[in-house]
């Protein structure tokens, strides 16, 4: 353990505490989640996910912060990739069930709405696979490329907002790394597991679940990198 570590630490604990101290806090995040489900979308992922990604560079480098990182420009992209989430949630829920019911299975909506059963757990792990196998990629994809531009950028948030070299970034990608690691081992033996998860939970806590994984994808993102090294 590095001499930041516990101080990171202690910082992480002082932001969440006040959720499970206060009754009040936690109540009026609940209420303003539950009116105003994309824009809580856009701030769970710009600090939760940006913070995976902080402690992916801290494996990486044993550093939390460093020089042409961007924190900033990274939690702004992923705040817009959490509204892209959120859609994806919305559109694989319902689309998997309307599927599952033109299938045959007509009772998938209803089972959904019930507590824990075999038939639920069936429904959200189809649901997990339809929306990682589809969107997954394409995002993971799409996080890449701005990622690779915040760094050739320096970091900046003007940099952030110059026109992304789409052609170059895919490119020069390392598909291998991409292909093997990120798109063949982490999407079934991770997300599609760690979603099904997540859809069974109640509609108001799958996407603040999501947001806690992309700590978990900064790990992996760190470890991808690492590989690509």
């Amino acid at each position: 353990m590095k001499r930041n570590d516990p101080l990171f630490i202690s910082a992480l604990i002082l932001f969440f505490l006040p959720f499970f101290v206060f009754p009040a806090v936690y109540d009026a995040y609940n209420s303003f989640n539950s009116a105003h489900g994309m824009i809580m979308s856009f701030v769970k992922f710009a600090i939760l996910a940006t913070l995976g990604e902080v402690i992916g560079l801290r494996i990486k480098t044993g550093k939390y912060n460093s020089p042409g990182f961007g924190i900033l420009p990274r939690a702004i992209v992923w705040g817009f990739l959490g509204l892209t989430i959120k859609l994806a949630f919305v559109i694989f829920s319902s689309g998997t069930i309307s599927f599952l019911s033109y299938m045959g299975f007509e009772k998938a909506g209803a089972v959904m709405q019930e507590g824990f059963s075999v038939s639920k757990l069936f429904v959200a792990f189809c649901i997990s696979v339809f929306m990682n196998t589809i969107y997954a990629p394409v995002m993971m994809t799409l996080h890449k490329i701005t990622d690779t531009h915040i760094l050739k950028t320096g970091g900046t948030l003007g940099g952030l907002f110059t026109p992304i070299d789409f052609r170059g970034i895919i490119t020069n990608l390392n598909w291998d790394v991409q292909w093997n690691f990120v798109f063949k081992k982490t999407i079934p033996f991770f997300w599609y597991p760690a979603h099904t998860i997540t859809f069974l939970l109640p509609v108001d806590y799958q996407v603040l679940f999501a947001a806690l994984l992309g700590i978990a994808l900064g790990t992996i993102l760190a470890m991808a990198s690492l590989k690509g090294r």
